[in-house]
């Protein structure tokens, strides 16, 4: 297809053989070339009064000789200069919505284990039925466990089978920072709001970034009570609970919660590995079942940690022109953090060495007693065995007493924060960790 200037330039030259030269600077000479979308071409009229005339008396041929020149062309419409800057912007929008959806990530490569079934079953429901089951939806998890996958699955799903369906996916960095740029005095900008209310799906992922910021929060209060009035899908996902987000507005928590809840958890071993063999087939990397069991066994985390194994296996291989099998995964890995350890023995030297350094007991670590000086030092131990063992965090919740999972995500991501903004506590976690020397 060729573009619309020049298409409309060959088109004039034709039309002007066909009227009268009058004709021409009066009715066709003023048209400008807008653009192309699709089948359609676009022009531009100065004013209303030649826009009806050329509608009524040229708009045959002119379509006629659209379609000799270019095949491809089906229809020409003639617009005003604001409603031509109208539909580009609304084009533009609609594509860019479309755009945010990651091709790649789709139910069919969604390998579903006993983890994460019940997610994956309700964000299927509301792919075929956005608005009409589970709205909103919010998902929670740890890092690296699929959240987003689902999301873009769901988009994916949607603009395939309902194409005229609205959808963005948006990070919420992404959202604030978007705000940011539109914000006019204290309030978003029109542009801003209509690109987030107007849509039919929409799906913000990682919403704990936007707790705190006062803002943020305040806009996408009034953009989920938007498009939630008028039925439309909000999906969320979140690295916990709605009410375990710390200084996440109450309303907004209380609205999250009018729909459905589904966590995803940590991967077993046979999740892991047809995780493992499905990145495989798709990166076409042929490996041995003891080499795929190897890395499972290695990693339990989340799905993150496996690719990256897998890729630095393939890697090594390559350099040294080996097939992938038990041998070289193991050399590729020798230096990975993951350890060949005794991981219930290790879990009970952690959590000595943590009760001995604080002065408590282990049963105070497993315990329930809320004080400073318990629940402090129990926050650190379940994070120096999240980074030293690599557990998930359901096995963690076990050995702290029967713990839930977003409990320890809590306190992991509390104590990693900490360690950033404080040497003392950064100083007092490497030595807990040259204490315990388990490697």
């Amino acid at each position: 297809m060729i573009e619309a200037v020049k298409l409309w330039n060959n088109i004039s030259n034709v039309i002007q053989k066909d009227i009268t030269n009058i004709s021409f600077q009066t009715f066709i000479f003023p048209i400008q070339a807008g653009f192309i979308d699709g089948s359609c071409l676009y022009l531009e009229s100065p004013n209303e009064v030649t826009s009806n005339l050329v509608n009524s008396k040229y708009m045959g041929l002119i379509t006629k000789t659209a379609r000799e020149i270019d095949s491809n062309i089906k229809s020409v419409q003639i617009l005003l200069p604001n409603e031509l800057e109208n539909l580009r912007n609304t084009l533009k929008e609609s594509k860019e919505e479309k755009n945010s959806v990651n091709k790649k990530y789709t139910f069919e490569n969604f390998v579903v284990g006993n983890n994460n079934r019940f997610v994956y079953t309700v964000a299927l429901a509301v792919a075929e039925q956005p608005a009409e089951v589970y709205n909103p939806l919010f998902i929670y998890g740890g890092v690296g466990l699929g959240k987003t996958h689902l999301l873009h699955a769901i988009g994916n799903f949607v603009q395939e089978f309902k194409p005229d369906v609205k959808v963005k996916y948006v990070t919420a960095e992404a959202f604030m920072n978007d705000l940011i740029k539109n914000l006019q005095g204290k309030e978003a900008s029109s542009a801003f709001r209509n690109r987030y209310r107007n849509l039919d799906v929409l799906m913000i992922d990682d919403i704990q970034f936007i707790a705190g910021k006062q803002a943020t929060q305040e806009e996408f209060f009034h953009t989920f009570n938007a498009l939630h009035e008028l039925g439309k899908q909000i999906i969320i996902t979140c690295d916990r609970q709605p009410n375990e987000v710390e200084h996440l507005e109450a309303r907004l928590s209380s609205r999250f919660q009018w729909g459905l809840i589904a966590d995803i958890q940590s991967p077993d071993i046979e999740t892991r590995i047809a995780i493992l063999k499905k990145k495989a087939e798709i990166a076409k990397i042929e490996a041995s079942d003891e080499a795929f069991t190897y890395i499972a066994e290695k990693f339990h985390s989340n799905i993150r940690e496996l690719e990256g194994a897998l890729t630095k296996i393939r890697a090594f291989a390559s350099m040294n022109k080996r097939k992938i099998d038990l041998s070289v995964a193991k050399e590729a890995l020798v230096d990975a953090k993951a350890k060949d350890v005794d991981v219930e023995a290790s879990c009970d030297r952690i959590l000595n060495i943590v009760s001995s350094h604080y002065g408590i007991t282990v049963s105070d670590l497993k315990g329930v007693k809320r004080s400073r000086g318990v629940s402090e030092p129990r926050q650190i131990a379940m994070y120096l065995v999240r980074e030293i063992l690599s557990m998930p965090f359901a096995s963690i919740g076990k050995t702290f007493g029967g713990k839930d999972h977003t409990t320890v995500i809590h306190a992991y991501n509390k104590v990693s924060s900490a360690v950033q903004n404080s040497p003392r506590l950064a100083t007092e976690i490497s030595d807990l960790i040259k204490m315990i020397d388990i490697n």
